[in-house]
C-alpha cells in the first residue's frame, strides 16, 4: 500500500516528476510528460502497479532526508545495525530522454542494498517485456522501453515480473542506477556520466533560485515553493501543471479523486503572478507565449484547463484496473472541467497580464489584440451563470467570484489601456466595470446576514468571497468585507483551517466531504492582514506552513481529525498562496 500523501518527496526535470516514499520506492512517474500515462503507479495501488524500490535489505522508512540546498537534489539517509548509507535521488534537467538517476553512497560500514524495479506501462495495466543486453535491462512494452544501467559487479536478475539487485555498499563507494526512457523504436539510449549530471543539475537548481528577491522571515518556506512551482513547468512550452499526481483523494475512500497534470488558466496565473513576485521574470514570458498558443482562436472557446502544450482535449476516463489511493475509487484520468465555463478565468488571466506589464514586461501588439478578443467576449456573458471555480457539479450559477474576477478584468484592462496609451474602447470598460461592481453588491450582498454569500440568492459562504477584498473590489474598512472575513473565519473553520465552502451533493453535486482547504487558510491570513489583524494573520499563516512535510511540501488539503495531507500533491494553488501570504505578512 502507498505510504501517507506526506510521506512523499517530488524530484523532476522540468518536463515530468516523480514522488519517492520514505521506503525509498518511487510511486509515481509518468513518462515522457506530467500528463503521459505513468510507468509507475503504485502511488494510485501497490507495487504490483509499478514501483522502484531501492533501500538497504532490512527495509523500513528512512532515518532522515532532505533537499541539497536550494535544489530538488533529494537525499535519503539510512540507520542501520551494518552502518549507514544515503540515496540521492534526481532527475537531470534533460537533453534528449528523460532519466530518473538514484545513487546509492556508503557512509559507514557495509550495508546490504536491495534495489526492486517493477515497470508497469500504461497507467499499471501492462508489463513489459524485459530483456537484458551488454549494459542494460530494457523493459519495452507497446511505445515505450526504459533502460535500467547499473555499474559492472552490480548483479541483476528478473523474479516475479521485477528486476532485482542486492549488492553491498562499503563506506566511501558509490553505487548510481540510471533509468532511461524513450521511444521503443529508438535505438540504445546515450550514455551519461550520473556525477556529471549531479553537479550540474545542483549547479542549475542554484543558479536559477539566486534571483529569489524575498528576503523576509520565512525564506525558507517560500524559496522551496518557488522551486516547486518551477519543477511544475513544463519547460519546453511555459504551461505549468496544478499537480504532478491524478485521483489523490479529498477524502480517504471517496469519490473526490481528480486528474491535476494539466495546466488550468487559474493555478497558472496565479502561479506566474507569484514567481513575478518573487523575481523570476523569464517563467511568466514563457507562459505568456504559452498562453497565447493555447487560447488562440475564438475567445468563446476558451477553456478552463489545457493540456501542457495547449491541447484541448483531455477527456475524462475510469482506469478500472487501480484500486485507488487506500481504496479510493473512482481512479480518473483526464478532466471533464475542460467542458466547464468558468468565467473567473478571464479576471486570472487579465489580471497577470498586468503584472507582468507592471514587472517591465513590453505589452506586444498580438497580446494587447488577444485582451481586447478576450474583454468583447466577456462584455457579452459576464452577467451569465457558470461552473465557477470550484468546478460544481451541479449546474451553472451566479458565483460571486465569477463575477468579482469579471469586475478584475475589466479593472486592469481599463488600468493598461491607460498606462500604455494603446488603443481600446475604455469608456465601455470603464461601464462595464461599473455595472458589475453594482451588481455583485446588489445580489451577492446577503442583507441579513450582512455579508457576502458564494453565489446569488443563497445563504452560504463560500471562501473565494475573500477575493473581494484582495483584488481590491471593495476596501478593506468597508464594514461588509470586515464582517465576511469574519463569518468565513467562524463558519467555514475546520479545526483551525478554512473549508473552500460547504460541501455536499446540493453543494457540488458530489457525494461525501472534503478537508481543510490550505490555499483558502492562506487567502484568510491575506484577510487577516487587510483589515488589521496582522497578528491573527501571522498565527493563522504559521500553523498552515507548519502543515507542510518534513520537506515543506503541501498538498491540496489537510485533515484536521487525522492529521492528514489530502488530494493531488504537491499543489501548485497551495504553495502559490504561501508565496503570496509571505510577501503580504512581510509588508513587502
Amino acid at each position: 500500500m502507498a505510504g501517507r500523501i506526506e510521506d512523499y518527496a517530488l524530484i523532476g526535470d522540468l518536463q515530468t516528476a516523480a514522488l519517492v516514499g520514505r521506503d525509498g520506492s518511487v510511486d509515481w512517474l509518468c513518462l515522457p510528460r506530467f500528463d503521459s500515462p505513468a510507468c509507475f503507479a503504485g502511488l494510485l495501488g501497490d507495487a504490483r502497479h509499478g514501483a522502484w524500490r531501492l533501500a538497504p535489505t532490512a527495509g523500513g522508512t528512512c532515518t532522515a532526508r532532505r533537499y541539497r540546498p536550494d535544489s530538488l537534489v533529494l537525499e535519503t539517509d539510512w540507520e542501520t545495525p551494518q552502518g549507514a548509507v544515503r540515496v540521492t535521488d534526481f532527475m537531470p534537467h534533460r537533453d534528449r530522454v528523460p532519466q530518473l538517476i538514484r545513487i546509492v553512497e556508503g557512509l559507514r560500514g557495509s550495508v546490504p542494498v536491495r534495489a526492486e524495479l517493477r515497470l508497469r506501462f500504461n497507467h499499471g495495466r501492462v508489463a513489459p517485456w524485459v530483456r537484458r543486453t551488454e549494459r542494460h535491462r530494457v523493459a519495452v512494452a507497446g511505445p515505450d522501453s526504459a533502460w535500467l544501467r547499473v555499474p559492472p559487479g552490480v548483479h541483476t536478475f528478473g523474479q516475479d515480473g521485477a528486476t532485482l539487485s542486492e549488492f553491498t555498499v562499503r563506506a566511501g563507494e558509490q553505487v548510481p542506477f540510471v533509468l532511461t526512457w524513450q521511444p521503443s523504436h529508438q535505438h540504445i539510449p546515450p550514455r551519461t556520466d550520473p556525477a556529471q549530471l549531479l553537479e550540474r543539475t545542483v549547479a542549475g537548481w542554484h543558479d536559477w533560485a539566486a534571483s529569489c528577491r524575498y528576503t523576509g522571515e520565512w525564506r525558507d518556506a517560500v524559496l522551496r515553493s518557488l522551486i516547486t512551482l518551477k519543477a511544475l513547468a513544463y519547460e519546453p512550452t511555459g504551461g505549468i501543471v496544478a499537480a504532478p499526481t491524478a485521483s489523490l483523494p479529498e477524502q480517504i475512500g471517496g469519490e473526490r479523486n481528480w486528474d491535476y497534470r494539466f495546466c488550468w488558466l487559474r493555478d497558472s496565473s496565479m502561479t506566474l503572478a507569484a514567481l513575478l513576485r518573487s523575481g523570476f521574470r523569464e517563467e511568466a514570458a514563457a507562459w505568456r507565449k504559452w498562453l497565447l498558443r493555447a487560447i488562440a482562436g475564438d475567445p468563446g472557446d476558451l477553456q478552463t484547463v489545457y493540456g501542457v502544450a495547449g491541447e484541448r482535449g483531455l477527456p475524462e476516463t475510469v482506469a478500472g484496473w487501480l484500486p485507488g489511493y487506500r481504496g479510493s475509487t473512482p481512479v480518473r484520468f483526464g478532466n471533464a472541467a475542460v467542458h466547464q465555463l468558468q468565467l473567473d478565468v478571464y479576471g486570472e488571466v487579465v489580471d497577470t497580464l498586468h503584472l507582468a506589464l507592471l514587472a517591465g514586461i513590453p505589452m506586444e501588439r498580438q497580446v494587447w489584440s488577444l485582451l481586447r478578443s478576450l474583454m468583447s467576449y466577456l462584455e457579452q456573458h459576464w452577467s451569465e451563470p457558470d461552473e465557477g471555480l470550484w468546478e460544481v457539479r451541479r449546474g451553472r450559477r451566479h458565483f460571486v467570484h465569477s463575477k468579482v474576477m469579471s469586475w478584475v478584468a475589466a479593472d486592469r484592462a481599463v488600468r493598461m489601456a491607460e498606462s500604455t496609451g494603446l488603443p481600446a474602447p475604455v469608456d465601455r470598460w470603464r461601464a462595464m466595470r461599473d455595472k458589475i461592481h453594482a451588481d455583485v453588491c446588489a445580489n451577492g450582498y446577503h442583507r441579513g446576514r450582512g455579508v457576502f454569500v458564494q453565489h446569488y440568492g443563497g445563504t452560504d459562504l463560500d471562501a473565494a468571497t475573500l477575493f473581494i477584498v484582495k483584488t481590491g473590489f471593495l476596501p478593506p474598512d468597508d464594514r461588509r468585507v470586515i464582517r465576511t472575513v469574519e463569518a468565513v473565519r467562524s463558519e467555514l473553520d475546520h479545526g483551525g483551517f478554512v473549508r473552500r465552502y460547504s460541501t455536499g451533493p446540493d453543494a457540488d453535486g458530489m457525494p461525501g466531504t472534503e478537508g481543510a482547504f490550505l490555499a483558502c487558510s492562506f487567502w484568510l491570513a491575506d484577510a487577516l492582514a487587510a483589515i488589521g489583524r496582522r497578528d491573527e494573520a501571522r498565527e493563522l499563516f504559521a500553523r498552515v506552513v507548519a502543515l507542510g512535510n518534513d520537506l515543506g511540501l503541501l498538498s491540496e488539503q489537510w485533515d484536521p481529525l487525522e492529521k492528514l495531507q489530502l488530494g493531488n500533491t504537491p499543489q501548485a494553488f497551495t504553495h502559490v498562496a504561501l508565496v503570496n501570504s509571505a510577501f503580504v505578512l512581510s509588508g513587502a
